[in-house]
């Protein structure tokens, strides 16, 4: 069989057959690829360790009829500490949970995978644990935008005059963008959000920052909160599939 060498971050594991797994990957650039690692659920596999979802590794490939076969795999970042605390382990589930819904196989998209690998690397290293809400809320943010829905924030976008957010205007999810005092709040199966005027500024910070500055950054607290709840509202409008991690976070270590 034809092989070929792939970087990918690990995203999902399905059981095949005893002692197989299919590994769901996003590949280095940004595309989905599944393979199977044969043997992987017995204990003295070579792969055991090293092809966790979060983790990140340079593998071989063989070309197989119906997917890829893992011939060979070597750790490039395991990304430890997410293992080892409920907060950061449940918000990376989030990060790949998220992946594994927008991401196609097929369909290059190259800051995927670079943005990926930066939220797992600052959800794991920062030092205060409550930034994680910040990087996580960054994150759903950003990969929505890489999906097609970058909010629009500048103006209203209904008639296109300043939002004056904070003033009795929100965030329509349907639209994707705020809306000024005049336009009002919509009614019916769109939806809105409140969005204040410091809201409005952070959400517009976190799309300009890398995400080694947002995990070093402090917000306010309810500022992070507001942010999160627009932005949790707003994955679950415009994606057809439920993020079961999502709602398992907020109900939980995000709350």
């Amino acid at each position: 069989m034809p092989s070929y060498p792939l970087r990918a971050l690990v995203l999902r594991k399905t059981k095949l057959g005893e002692a197989d797994l299919i590994l769901t990957l996003l590949a280095a650039d940004g595309r989905i690829v599944r393979a199977v690692a044969k043997g992987m659920r017995k204990p003295t596999s070579r792969f055991a360790g090293r092809l966790e979802p979060g983790c990140v590794a340079d593998l071989m490939l063989n070309t197989g009829r119906n997917l890829e076969v893992i011939s060979d795999a070597r750790s490039v970042n395991l990304h430890p500490g997410l293992r080892h605390d409920y907060e950061r382990s449940t918000a990376a589930s989030v990060v790949v949970d998220v992946l594994d819904k927008i991401a196609l196989e097929g369909q290059a998209e190259e800051r995927l995978f670079g943005l990926a690998d930066a939220t797992l690397s600052a959800i794991e290293h920062t030092e205060r644990t409550e930034r994680v809400h910040t990087v996580l809320t960054a994150f759903l943010l950003k990969a929505m935008a890489m999906h097609g829905y970058r909010p629009h924030l500048d103006s209203c976008v209904s008639c296109a005059r300043d939002a004056a957010a904070g003033r009795g205007g929100g965030f329509s999810l349907e639209a994707g963008g705020v809306l000024c005092p005049a336009c009002g709040i919509p009614s019916g199966p769109g939806g809105v959000a409140r969005l204040s005027k410091r809201g409005n500024e952070m959400l517009g910070w976190m799309l300009r920052s890398r995400m080694a500055e947002i995990a070093e950054t402090d917000w306010p607290k309810g500022t992070v909160e507001e942010c999160f709840d627009l932005i949790r509202a707003f994955v679950g409008y415009h994606l057809s599939a439920r993020i079961k991690a999502l709602d398992f976070y907020a109900d939980g270590a995000g709350s």
